[in-house]
């Protein structure tokens, strides 16, 4: 690639050259022409203008060989042209054998008082000659030079013109094949660059820069890598999202079925028997209506756990924050749900925060994580367990203005492998048992997008056999948090 653009850039240069190189020869050539032409004429004028002081007797006493030796000292052929126009002397013809000389446009000029001068073919000799005639006392003077003897003049200087041209070329052509050179080898790193990023690779750089166009090109292309990559990385993310919201929305809908389908198949086949005639047997058909009718509340929180889940990763459930006293809303809670425990002879237990302590939240959303929380600890408690309920500042991580509420029981406890999958949607621990105590499998994930909406984070810990905590944090003052950061996104992947 560098090589062929540096050929490419020479041959451009070189083409440019020898058109300015033949301009310049033709040029030259005919200023040279023109040049030496004049000079010529202004060499001959002079030299007539010497014959011009010479006297009338002197000029006819001269004879064939003075002219001759004349002629030769002035450096062209010297003819005398009496005012009539019959050739006195002539330094290399017979005058005897000449034509008169009167119509010639020199001569005529020269008769007229002027320096006449004229180019053209002599008849006597078939030369071509440049005339240059002068007014003479005893007529006129005319001195001609033969014109090759002009173009060998002028033939000379156009070579040497045309040496010293091409030598103050040469450093031209060094230093435009260096800078063919170097630009070819910018240039071919930009192509190459360019041809890069079309091939996907975004995350290639150009090293060589500068401040010129080439430079600047440089940067460009740069900074549309730079910008491409960025996008490429965007939608790489995007991708993985949409595949996993894909997959959440196919479990969603397989687990949605799945826990639809067992209570409305129980309440169909249970209905088809009443309808055939166990509506009339005393025995059964109470039993048969209780379990219809508890499949049917099981829909009902199944449905209304969809709907609030729906609402919180949508945005549309609003909350009204206000602050509150911590230990009365904690309080509530228990004292609501202490005779479900008593039941089994589980005893809950309140250490509270200190009396001053305000959690800036939603009442509602706040009675409705708790209930939830402890209404699992009830169910995975044994009989004459304990539950223990804590309201406390938080002390770890940012914890800074957070009060930690917190839900420990002393049930079987939950794998540590288990942990990190609690708060999806639908995932149970232990299938089976949880169906039978009536979970929706909704709570855990509803609990922490409650608790995420309102500024808070939940957390778990639990040792197999010892028992589970559950806490979540709230902000005691208003942090400005609620707005900025409402239920995220991927709260329950």
């Amino acid at each position: 690639m560098t090589a062929r653009i540096f050929f490419k850039l020479i041959s451009a240069v070189l083409i440019v050259m020898v058109v300015a190189f033949t301009a310049v020869d033709l040029l030259s050539a005919h200023y040279a022409e023109q040049a030496y032409m004049a000079g010529l004429k202004t060499e001959i004028s002079e030299k007539i203008r010497m014959f011009q002081t010479m006297e009338r007797t002197r000029l006819l006493e001269l004879t064939p060989g003075s002219v001759r030796e004349l002629a030769q000292a002035a450096g062209g052929r010297l003819t005398i042209i009496a005012p009539d126009g019959h050739v006195l002397f002539d330094s290399e013809a017979d005058p005897a054998r000449m034509e008169n000389h009167a119509t010639r446009p020199e001569v005529r000029e020269a008769l007229q008082g002027r320096i006449g001068i004229s180019e053209r073919t002599s008849v006597s000799v078939g030369v071509r000659f440049l005339y240059v005639a002068g007014p003479l006392q005893a007529g006129v003077a005319r001195l001609a030079v033969p014109l090759s003897d002009v173009e060998r003049q002028v033939t000379s200087l156009r070579r040497a013109l045309v040496l010293y041209t091409a030598l103050a070329f040469i450093p031209g052509i060094l230093l435009t094949a260096f800078f063919a050179r170097y630009f070819s080898r910018r240039l071919g790193a930009i192509i190459d660059y360019a041809s890069t990023l079309a091939t996907g690779n975004f995350k290639a750089r150009l090293e060589h820069q500068g401040n010129d166009e080439l430079g600047i090109l440089g940067r460009q292309l740069n900074e549309t890598g730079r910008k491409l990559q960025k996008m490429f990385e965007e939608l790489q993310r995007e991708h993985v999202e949409l595949e996993k919201v894909e997959r959440i929305r196919k479990d969603f809908v397989i687990n949605v079925s799945h826990e639809l389908r067992t209570p409305l198949a129980s309440i169909q086949g249970y209905t088809e028997t009443l309808l055939d005639g166990a509506l009339e047997d005393k025995e059964n058909n109470v039993k048969f209506l209780n379990i219809i009718r508890q499949n049917a509340e099981r829909l009902a929180r199944l449905t209304a756990d969809l709907l609030i889940l729906s609402r919180l990763e949508l945005k549309t459930q609003k909350l009204e924050l206000t602050s509150h006293r911590a230990n009365p809303l904690v309080e509530e809670c228990i004292d609501t749900l202490r005779p479900i425990a008593g039941k089994k002879g589980i005893d809950i237990r309140f250490i509270p925060a200190a009396e001053s302590t305000q959690v800036f939240c939603d009442d509602e959303a706040v009675h409705q994580v708790l209930m939830n929380l402890l209404d699992n600890a009830i169910k995975y408690t044994p009989e004459q367990g304990v539950i223990t309920v804590t309201a406390q500042a938080a002390t770890d991580g940012p914890g800074s203005g957070m009060i930690e509420i917190g839900v420990r029981d002393s049930g079987q406890g939950i794998p540590s492998d288990e942990l990190p999958r609690l708060f999806e949607r639908f995932y149970r621990v232990d299938k089976a048992r949880s169906r039978a105590l009536g979970g929706t499998g909704l709570g855990l994930a509803i609990v922490k997008h409650l608790v995420r909406s309102m500024g808070g984070e939940v957390k778990v810990h639990s040792v197999v056999n010892e028992g589970s905590t559950f806490s979540f944090t709230l902000p005691a003052n208003d942090l400005s948090r609620v707005d900025a950061e409402p239920a995220h996104d991927s709260l329950t992947d």
